[in-house]
């Protein structure tokens, strides 16, 4: 395995605009079922339009990665072709024109602040090994990696349809590298601002009884489901039937 790089700060033009941002996304409620967010671990989560990517960015109290289309690091016509057709008419539905119209004004800026994000690009080809190697230099250096990997063909939809295997893959090769890391699934729930974060759990465990990735993946999904659903007191706990879930997941994985 490489050496570890420097870690990558956010540059302090990107720090001023996240400030300013933060009269648009109000910091959400995070409900922890476990341990808060350690380093050097995969959070897998599902998207929620750009409320859960900015929630994690601008409130995670731990170093961040996240993963992104490739579209969204290839310069700003990419960009603008990438937001007008899968992001704003596939993905959130939008008229056509109107997403060419409002991407006139809005790739530029976007293009900038995913320059600040410093994300790491996601491909459909051979080319994902290099999205698993930087991936990997981010974990040794303490960075936890975001990853969406909810199918999203429909859009962004509040009962998650599927996850793409790809997270498997990384926890794989850290596994080959000696890393068994821990994997975080989280819900972010935008009707009540709540952020829900499950107990961690390493990749050993996960695959303790040989299933395959997309058996995993399927795990994983069904889980992030769950918290999705799950309703809370006024301390923020989780009822008590939730919980009970919680615990048989962890003894499943034991």
């Amino acid at each position: 395995m490489k050496e570890k790089q420097p870690v990558q700060k956010r540059k302090w033009w990107f720090r001023l605009m996240k400030k300013l941002m933060k009269g648009r996304y109000k910091k959400p409620k995070f409900v922890f079922l476990g341990e808060p967010f350690g380093n050097g671990g995969i959070i897998l989560s599902n998207h929620e339009g750009t409320e859960a990517p900015m929630s994690l960015e601008l409130y995670c109290d731990k170093p961040i990665r996240m993963w992104g289309a490739s579209e969204m690091n290839s310069g700003l016509v990419q960009l603008y072709k990438y937001q007008t057709r899968v992001y704003y008419h596939e993905k959130k539905h939008w008229n056509l024109h109107l997403a060419r119209l409002f991407c006139l004004i809005a790739s530029p800026l976007t293009n900038l602040f995913y320059k600040g994000l410093n994300l790491i690009s996601t491909y459909r080809d051979v080319r994902f090994l290099k999205t698993i190697r930087e991936s990997l230099i981010a974990l040794q250096n303490g960075d936890n990696v975001v990853i969406y990997p909810e199918v999203s063909d429909k859009g962004y939809l509040a009962e998650l349809e599927g996850f793409h295997a790809g997270f498997v893959a990384l926890a794989e090769t850290c596994k080959k590298r000696g890393m068994d890391v821990r994997i975080y699934v989280t819900y972010f729930r935008k009707s009540d601002l709540t952020y829900i974060v499950d107990a961690p759990v390493l990749y050993s465990q996960l695959s303790s009884n040989g299933e395959t990735r997309d058996e995993i993946a399927k795990k994983m999904l069904d889980r992030c489901n769950e918290l999705g659903k799950m309703q809370f007191n006024a301390l923020l706990a989780p009822t008590a039937e939730k919980a009970d879930e919680g615990e048989e997941l962890e003894e499943k994985f034991a």
